[in-house]
C-alpha cells in the first residue's frame, strides 16, 4: 500500500487491475453473444424493416412511369389530363412495351382500378397505330372506351406516387377516394374487418380452452410422484415431437363426418348414423385442433409455477378453518397468476398467427387474417397489401406484450 492506494504484486493499482478484469469479462461475454445478436439482426430486424418499407413502397411504378409522374402531378384532376400528360404517358408506355415491361404496370394499375390490366394490354397492342402528330387523348379513347372514363386517369395519377399508405386503409375495408376522402369500400368486398374479428375471437377462444384444460393437468403434474408425472409430461409434449401438418391431417381424419370420432359415437348409439356431427370445416374443428396443438404452451408455464408452490400453504389454510375451495381461491390460485399470464400470452400470440390448421380443418369458416396475408403474397402477388396486414398484426402483438409488461411485468414471466 502506497499513499493509501492498494497495489498488486506487479505494482499496478488494484482499482485499475479490477477495471481491466471487468473489461475483459464484458468483452468475452459480448463475443459469446455476438453470433446470436447477428443472427437476430439478419433474420428478424432486417426483415421487419423491409416489411415496413415494402408496405408503403410504390417506387417500382414510379421508376417505370417516372416521366409520367413528373407531369401528371401538375394535373388537378378536374378534367381530363392535358395533351402533354397523355403524350408523356404514351412515350413511357411505348418504351415499356418495347422492353417487355408493360405487364408490371398492368398488374399494379389493376390494384388501383379494376379492368386496368386488360386495358393496358389492349392499348399496348394498338400503340403502333398511333399518329404521333398529336391528339393523343382522343386516340387513347378510340382504343378503348375506358380511357374516356376520368377515373382511370385519376387512378394512373395515384398509382405513380412513390410512397403511400393506402394498403393500411384497405386492411380495414377503407379506401381513399379519388378526391382524397376516406370512405368504406363496397359492402360485397368488405372482408378484412370480419377476418380481424374472427382472428381475435379464435385466438382468445383457443387461449381460454387451453387454460381450462391445462390448469388441472399442470396441477396434477406438480403433485404426482416423479415417475408418473414424467409419463404424463411425455403425453403432454407429444405435439412437439410430430409435424404440424401430420397433427392437422390426423384431426381431419378424426373429425370428418365419416371419420373415426363419428363412427365411434354411432357405434355407442350416442348419435344416429344419419345425424353425424359436423366437426369439420367450421369453428368447432378449428378450436379442437388448435387447442390440442397449443396445449403444451399453456401447460409448461403453469407447471413451472405450480411446482414452486409449497403444499403446506394449503394445509395451513385448511387447518385454520378454510374450506378447500376457499383455500384454493384465496391462496393457491393467486400464486399461479404468473403462469396463467405467461401461458395465455404465449398461446394467444401463437394462435393469432396460425393459418395452416384453420385453413385445413376450418375451411372457409376458419379463414383468418394470416390466410389473407398468405393469399396476397402467393396468389395476387400484392406484397404491399400483405406486408401492410402483417405490420398491423405485428403492432397488435407488440401492444399485447406492452400491456402484459405493464400489468404483470415481463420479469415475472415463467415459461418452464
Amino acid at each position: 500500500m502506497t499513499n493509501g492506494e492498494i497495489r498488486t504484486s506487479d505494482g499496478e493499482l488494484l482499482s485499475v487491475k479490477l477495471k481491466k478484469v471487468e473489461s475483459r469479462k464484458r468483452t468475452g461475454a459480448l463475443i459469446l453473444v455476438l453470433p446470436l445478436l447477428l443472427f437476430i439482426i439478419i433474420t428478424y430486424i432486417f426483415p421487419i424493416i423491409q416489411m415496413l418499407q415494402r408496405s408503403v413502397d410504390n417506387t417500382q411504378m414510379n421508376d417505370l412511369l417516372n416521366n409520367t409522374y413528373q407531369v401528371i402531378q401538375n394535373w388537378d384532376g378536374s378534367d381530363f389530363p392535358s395533351e402533354e400528360v397523355v403524350k408523356t404517358f404514351y412515350n413511357d408506355l411505348k418504351y415499356l412495351s418495347e422492353n417487355k415491361l408493360h405487364g408490371k404496370i398492368a398488374v399494379r394499375l389493376n390494384y388501383e382500378k379494376g379492368g386496368f390490366s386488360s386495358l393496358i394490354k389492349k392499348t399496348v397492342r394498338k400503340l403502333d397505330s398511333f399518329d404521333t402528330d398529336g391528339n393523343y387523348l382522343q386516340q387513347f379513347k378510340d382504343v378503348h372506351k375506358r380511357w374516356a372514363d376520368q377515373e382511370y386517369w385519376l387512378a394512373l395519377k395515384r398509382a405513380t406516387v412513390p410512397y403511400h399508405g393506402r394498403k393500411y386503409l384497405a386492411s380495414f375495408d377503407f379506401k381513399q377516394d379519388f378526391d382524397g376522402s376516406i370512405v368504406r369500400i363496397e359492402e360485397k368486398k368488405r372482408i378484412n374487418v370480419t377476418l380481424w374479428l374472427r382472428t381475435i375471437y379464435v385466438a382468445l377462444g383457443v387461449t381460454l380452452c387451453c387454460l381450462i384444460l391445462a390448469y388441472p393437468i399442470a396441477h396434477l403434474l406438480s403433485v404426482l410422484p416423479t415417475r408418473y408425472s414424467n409419463l404424463l409430461m411425455i403425453c403432454v409434449l407429444l405435439p412437439f415431437w410430430t409435424s404440424l401438418l401430420v397433427r392437422t391431417s390426423s384431426w381431419m381424419v378424426l373429425l370428418q363426418t365419416q371419420g373415426v370420432l363419428n363412427d365411434f359415437l354411432v357405434f355407442l348409439g350416442i348419435v344416429a348414423d344419419e345425424n353425424r356431427l359436423e366437426l369439420m370445416y367450421n369453428m368447432t374443428g378449428t378450436f379442437i385442433a388448435m387447442t390440442q396443438i397449443l396445449l403444451p404452451f399453456m401447460v409448461l408455464p403453469l407447471y413451472s409455477v405450480m411446482k414452486t408452490i409449497s403444499p403446506s400453504l394449503m394445509r395451513a389454510a385448511t387447518s385454520m378453518g378454510a374450506t378447500p375451495f376457499h383455500a384454493f381461491r384465496k391462496i393457491y390460485f393467486p400464486l399461479t397468476y404468473a403462469g396463467i399470464s405467461a401461458g395465455s400470452i404465449l398461446v394467444f400470440v401463437l394462435a393469432i398467427g396460425y393459418y395452416i390448421t384453420p385453413a385445413l380443418v376450418g375451411g372457409a369458416k376458419g379463414t383468418l387474417i394470416s390466410n389473407r396475408i398468405a393469399y396476397h403474397m402467393q396468389s395476387t402477388l400484392d406484397w404491399s397489401y400483405a406486408t401492410a396486414m402483417a405490420t398491423i398484426l405485428l403492432v397488435g402483438v407488440l401492444v399485447v406484450y406492452y400491456v402484459y409488461n405493464r400489468v404483470v411485468g415481463i420479469d415475472n414471466m415463467r415459461l418452464g
